[in-house]
């Protein structure tokens, strides 16, 4: 019996669990729950257009995925980088109709990286205001790559994996998105 079966569920790793609820553990697969479903739902929250519905939804989604697919892990193997890999097929499927995002991502790839400095200074509760609002208002597959790094502080090399692009284009979509986050953030300066 290996050393990680005689902690709490608590304290054991999410690949721990997951290697736990492989071999039928379902105590194990409920933690992992725990520890990623309220995540989840904000994440499609924001990424599906603000409906609790379809949020609560798509994490039951994920997670009826993931315990369908929970033989097929792989021994060390990033859970959370699994899990956030079914929740970006879910919002991609979602999206895929919209062919208007696919040519906005292409022409954008196209653009070279322009360098801006724009100085925003608002107080924190305008400027989480304003920025609620520019994300909304981001296309999907950038307010994706935004909520994967910012919110949910993925690495590069996590989200890559994930959305199975180049990290290259990753980084230069993120940062093109900034620079789009600042441009539209610029309109609310003088609102202090």
């Amino acid at each position: 019996m290996s050393i990680f079966h005689l902690k709490p569920l608590r304290q054991q790793t999410d690949e721990q669990l997951m290697e736990r609820a492989k071999a039928g553990r379902d105590a194990a697969f409920e933690e992992l729950y725990r520890r990623y479903a309220h995540r989840l739902k904000g994440f499609f929250f924001l990424q599906l257009g603000r409906d609790e519905e379809l949020a609560a939804d798509a994490t039951h989604d994920v997670f009826l995925r993931l315990y369908e697919a929970r033989c097929r892990y792989r021994e060390g193997s990033s859970v959370s980088t699994w899990i956030y890999t079914i929740a970006y097929n879910i919002c991609r499927n979602h999206y895929r109709s919209n062919a208007y995002e696919s040519r906005l991502l292409e022409a954008l790839d196209a653009e070279p990286i322009a360098e801006q400095h724009i100085e925003v200074d608002l107080d924190a509760a305008t400027l989480d205001q304003a920025l609620e609002q520019v994300l909304s208002e981001l296309p999907a597959p950038l307010h994706q790559l935004f909520s994967l790094h910012y919110q949910e502080e993925l690495t590069i090399p996590q989200i890559a994996e994930i959305v199975g692009i180049p990290e290259g284009t990753i980084k230069s979509r993120l940062h093109k998105t900034m620079n789009i986050i600042r441009k539209k953030l610029k309109k609310y300066e003088n609102h202090k």
